[in-house]
This record gives structure tokens, sequence and C-alpha cells, in this order.
């Protein structure tokens, strides 16, 4: 057996966990606490839900969140800002020294509060960030879904970046973004073969998604997915008596899951509980299933449909001296 082969294989974490919600030092510290947990589980891949950092917005579509200049969502807006991630201001600093420490990559869901957009704006956002504790990229959302266009930003195409791990090539996008075939063209194209999809949570988001993408890129799919419950809603939160009288008992019930390059089951979709599930990932079944189909190789027709991509990071003000 040659060196390629004997490493083809990476394990990779699903971390299904609930965030503290709307708090962002102490989701953090549990984040840290399951990176933690999946670098001793021999992970070189652990994953996490979108949004997680410091939450999902689950109160927009439960209080009027479209009424116009309410005080209310002004008020659930501003705590909801204040408890934002700012990675200029080191507030991920934590999680990439565990990522150093342990020699474990990383991708994590932020509520970003950008400081190149004037540092009021939200974004909801996917980190990369390597086993040396780099930044690989931070992918900022396309577009937000319907009523998360009420508290986040549109994002830009600066964070559709793939990255080596090992034999992979692994590439990501938030939740429905996923359903984009362009911006799934944009990884594929980079050689992603190990695509990472986060989502909030609720497993009727992941388990016919995970499937096709996987079919359709021949690719392995890896569907992370957060946990949400009424349990997850302290009393000391601003309008607390509100936010919870109006939760269901269960707002995102997980849903994680894998498919394999063929679109088979690696791990059908966990639900209702918090849980660290691990896989083993071969690169020589994406090989396999590319003899037949490489939707950017020897399928594709470049001379006919060809995607152009603005990676560039959006900015309002560029100063010049």
């Amino acid at each position: 057996m040659n060196t390629a082969t004997e490493n083809s294989t990476i394990k990779v974490g699903l971390a299904q966990i609930a965030p503290v919600w709307l708090d962002c030092r102490a989701t953090i510290n549990k984040v840290i606490a399951w990176v933690d947990r999946a670098a001793d589980e021999g992970c070189n891949l652990v994953a996490f839900g979108e949004a997680l950092v410091p939450g999902y917005p689950f109160w927009v579509e439960r209080t009027e969140g479209a009424r116009f200049e309410s005080s209310l969502q002004k008020s659930l807006y501003a705590h909801y800002a204040s408890q934002a991630v700012c990675i200029e201001d080191g507030d991920i600093d934590g999680i990439r020294r565990i990522a150093r420490d342990k020699n474990i990559s990383i991708y994590v869901g932020i509520i970003e509060r950008a400081a190149d957009r004037g540092g009021h704006s939200l974004y909801c956002s996917m980190v990369y960030i390597d086993q040396h504790g780099a930044i690989g990229s931070v992918h900022r959302k396309l577009m937000p879904t319907h009523e998360e266009r009420l508290v986040w930003a549109i994002g830009d195409g600066n964070g559709l970046r793939t990255h080596q791990l090992g034999a992979f090539t692994v590439g990501g996008l938030n939740c429905w973004e996923n359903w984009l075939p362009l911006a799934r063209a944009a990884l594929y194209g980079q050689g992603e073969d190990l695509h990472v999809a986060i989502w909030p949570g609720n497993a009727r988001n992941t388990e016919d998604i995970t499937r096709f993408v996987a079919r359709e890129s021949r690719s392995f799919v890896v569907s992370v997915s957060g946990l949400m419950r009424k349990q997850d809603i302290d009393a000391s939160l601003p309008h607390a008596e509100l936010l919870i009288n109006s939760a269901d008992d269960m707002m995102a019930n997980g849903g994680s899951c894998v498919a394999s390059p063929a679109g088979d089951w690696l791990l059908e979709p966990v639900i209702d509980k918090e849980s660290l599930e691990v896989v083993e990932l071969d690169h020589r079944r994406v090989l396999e299933e590319r003899h037949s189909l490489d939707p950017v190789g020897h399928y594709s027709r470049p001379d006919v449909t060809r995607l152009t991509v603005n990676r560039k990071r959006q900015t309002t003000v560029k100063f010049k001296n």
C-alpha cells in the first residue's frame, strides 16, 4: 500500500449542541469544550451548526419581527448585536488556540459583527480555523432566508473558499444557501470533495439535501445542525417571559448526518439530543465515484457554460492616501 493510500482517511466530528443562547462568551466556552472532546476522539475536523455563537434569532417569527420601528424588536436586536462576534477584537481567539493546541481543524457558525462594514450590522458567517489556529476563511451567508433578513445583512463571495485537509479538499455553506447551485459549483470548481453544510437545526432541512448534494458532487457531505429547546432560554435575557411563552418546546431538533459520494447514509439524521458523532471518511470513495461523474472535470463543458465568481470582500468605503 502506498503512502497516498495509507493517508487517505480522516475522522470528522459533528458537534450537535445547543448554544448558551444569546450569550457569546458562554457559548464560545462550550464550543471549546466540545472541540477538546472531538480531539480526544481523534478527529481531524470538527464542525458546529449555523449561527451557533451566540445563537439563531428564533424570536423573529414568534414576536412580530417585521413590525417596523418596534421598540421590542429594537431592544432584542441591540442585545443580539452586543453578543455577536467581532473577529478583529479577538472574540474567537480561544477557539483558535484550542485548534492549534489540539491539532484539529474547525468549522463554526457565528453571528459576525463585521468591523469592515461599520461594526453594527450582523452577518451569518461560517468560519474555518485550521489545525494551526489560523483563520482560513470567513464566509458571510450570501442571502439570509426569509425572516432572517430582518436581523442579518447580505454577505459576499469572499468566503467561497476551500481548504486542504489531509487527502481532502473541504468547503462549506450555510443552511439554505446549500440549495444554490452556483454557490455549490463555486466550491466544486476548487476541487471540493468534502462538503460541510451547517444548519441551525431540524432534520426536515438535512434529510433530503445531504444525500442530493453528495450524489450531485460525488463528494462526502457532512450536515451539522444545532439544537434549541425552550429550556435553553435563560430567564435573565431581555423580554425573557415573552421569549419563553412564544417558544416551542423544541425549536431545532438537530438532524446532523453524513452521506457518502454515492449518496448512501454513513450517518442517518440524529435528532433531539446533544451529541458528538464521529465518522471516518476514506478519500478513495471520492475517486471511485468520480469515475462516472465529475461535475467540474471530465463531465463538464466549460466551452459552453462557465461560472464567474466575485470573491472581493465588499466594503462601503475605500480610503486613498
